[in-house]
């Protein structure tokens, strides 16, 4: 690939990205957000499939693939870098954490449905 302007810029914003991840305290921070976005999530994917009551077994199916997908890459992906001491990439971790929070999301909606 040639060396643009873009790649250049793209390539520095990421690497600058990277780094500024580095940081244990901002990668918490992030993840923290994850989990609570997730939450929220959860709590508007309830409401929007439960107004009708048409689309709740569709909609559980859908969450159960995405969190077996989500389950799977992370800790295959795990798994082989924990080998080498390298530790798994961000992407994974905040699509994990999104994923936990949308499972305890939807556990407090049941709690809540079943008072």
């Amino acid at each position: 690939m040639q060396n643009t302007r873009l790649n250049v810029l793209l390539e520095e914003t990421v690497g600058q990205f990277g780094r500024w991840l580095q940081n244990p305290w901002r990668r918490l921070s992030l993840l923290i957000i994850s989990v609570l976005f997730g939450n929220f999530l959860s709590s508007a994917i309830a409401t929007f499939t439960g107004q009708e009551g048409v689309q709740d077994a569709l909609a559980a199916a859908v969450m159960v693939g995405i969190a077996e997908v989500i389950s799977w890459s992370m800790y295959r992906f795990d798994r082989r870098r924990a080998r080498s001491g390298e530790p798994s990439p961000m992407i994974l971790e905040l699509l994990n954490g999104t994923k936990l929070g949308l499972m305890y999301g939807f556990f407090v909606e049941a709690f809540k449905l079943g008072s």
